[in-house]
């Protein structure tokens, strides 16, 4: 990788007075091809149109505001992110991947849009990996313990974390900073072994207080 790195260098020597790279117009696609970022992942077929939106609105907005290229295959939900000769953001195919993939999970479009914020991240728990025992309808059950009846329960988690959160089939997407992050998880994973939403409140109440504290130290820190 070395070597060739420094082969096709010797091609782009020419620079501008601020350091920018000059190279010729055919040589432009080896240039991309060289450079190019690649992220695969492949979402529930029900959520494709989702992703692709109104006459592809969604897939279109995603590819404008992080300059990558998404392809969907809508027969598998195989899903490919590139980078462009545009991407200026090298963390961009991963934004696009997550998103991606939080709207595979359940999320709006506009909600997993949350991930282009600036240290906001997006984990998914497997219910599968929490829940002990072959119980039918551990599955169903847990899922509606960690919605809560009318979706009150998400929405506290939610309010009292700051994170957000997504339950479909079997996993819990949850979307934010670090620490909103490892609060809703916790909450979520004390609901799924079978806390008492009570126990649980009160978990979220005094995390929430701590909240606001370790929330401005951590953005100050990145």
């Amino acid at each position: 990788m070395g070597e060739e790195f420094e082969e096709l260098m010797k091609k782009y020597e020419k620079v501008t007075k601020d350091g920018e790279i000059v190279r010729e117009e055919e040589d432009d696609e080896e240039w991309e091809e060289f450079f190019r970022q690649e992220e695969y992942v492949k979402i529930p077929k029900e959520r494709i149109a989702v992703l692709i939106g109104k006459k592809g609105s969604t897939k279109r907005e995603i590819e404008r505001r992080t300059k990558t290229k998404i392809e969907v295959d809508s027969e598998t939900g195989e899903v490919w992110i590139t980078s462009t000769k545009e991407t200026d953001d090298p963390l961009a195919v991963w934004k696009a991947r997550d998103i991606v993939l939080a709207i595979g999970r359940g999320f709006s479009p506009e909600r997993a849009f949350r991930l282009l914020n600036e240290g906001e991240y997006l984990e998914i728990i497997n219910l599968t990996d929490i829940i002990i025992g072959n119980e039918k309808n551990a599955l169903p059950r847990v899922r509606g313990r960690i919605i809560g009846r009318k979706g009150r329960t998400r929405q506290i988690i939610e309010e009292m974390s700051g994170a957000s959160v997504s339950v479909y089939g079997k996993t819990v997407a949850i979307i934010g900073n670090p620490i909103q992050i490892e609060i809703a998880k916790t909450a979520i994973e004390k609901l799924a072994r079978g806390s008492p939403h009570g126990t649980v409140y009160r978990y979220l109440e005094r995390r929430k207080k701590d909240l606001e504290l370790e929330g401005s130290m951590y953005y100050e820190n990145l």
